[in-house]
């Protein structure tokens, strides 16, 4: 089981504001998503006001720490909350009968459907960093293993499920919005992880397609 408070959302922050508790005064790498999620006038730049509104959103949603800054953790819960209701309305991942699992690499989602109805999902995902792409396209779940090591990297995989070569979902004990990728692998929380692994059954296929954004 991972330690207390792992899973937590932390917001990536310059080096010169950690720990600073005043309001931003920067502007985020996704400060016009954000100005334009939150209804803001649009212009790429940090205002009081902005600051103001983005720090309300963090604290709704228990993001830390919550000054305002537009970061990856901040934008990534808006992805998340907006494709809740139909993550696959633009129709990228394909309808079957049968159980499809369902990656979307532009927004780092990932869900698992059954015709139309999303049996698991929509959550967040870490995927591949630069020189570490995860594969797009259509492959089966060929290997489980729920306590996996991996013995290339050294590091624990837990409920790792296998769909192309060494690339596979697994949980991850880190803030899966860091700005640093996977190795290629899809990567989760522990127990959005913990969850697939009940969702799934090898042969079922992995649908995945875009590319992570900076990858």
């Amino acid at each position: 089981m991972p330690a207390a408070g792992v899973e937590r959302l932390v917001e990536y922050v310059p080096a010169k504001e950690v720990g600073v508790a005043a309001c931003s005064r920067r502007a985020g790498p996704y400060q016009r998503q954000v100005e334009r999620w939150l209804k803001l006038a649009v212009d790429g730049k940090q205002s009081a006001a902005d600051c103001a509104a983005v720090r309300r959103f963090q604290t709704t949603h228990g993001i830390h720490p919550n000054t305002g800054f537009a970061g990856p953790a901040t934008w990534g819960t808006m992805r998340l909350l907006a494709a809740r209701a139909h993550p696959n309305a633009a129709g990228r991942c394909p309808v079957r009968t049968t159980r499809t699992v369902c990656v979307d690499l532009d927004r780092q989602l990932m869900w698992v459907q059954t015709g139309a109805n999303v049996t698991y999902g929509p959550v967040a995902i870490r995927s591949g960093r630069p020189g570490y792409a995860t594969r797009t396209g259509t492959y089966p779940v060929y290997w489980r293993h729920k306590n996996h090591w991996s013995t290339i990297y050294n590091a624990p995989m837990p409920y790792a499920q296998f769909f192309s070569g060494g690339q596979a979902f697994h949980a991850i004990y880190d803030n899966i919005y860091s700005v640093v990728g996977s190795r290629g692998c899809v990567n989760l929380t522990y127990s959005d992880a913990r969850r697939l692994w009940g969702a799934l059954r090898k042969g079922d296929p992995v649908h995945i397609w875009g590319r992570r954004p900076g990858a």
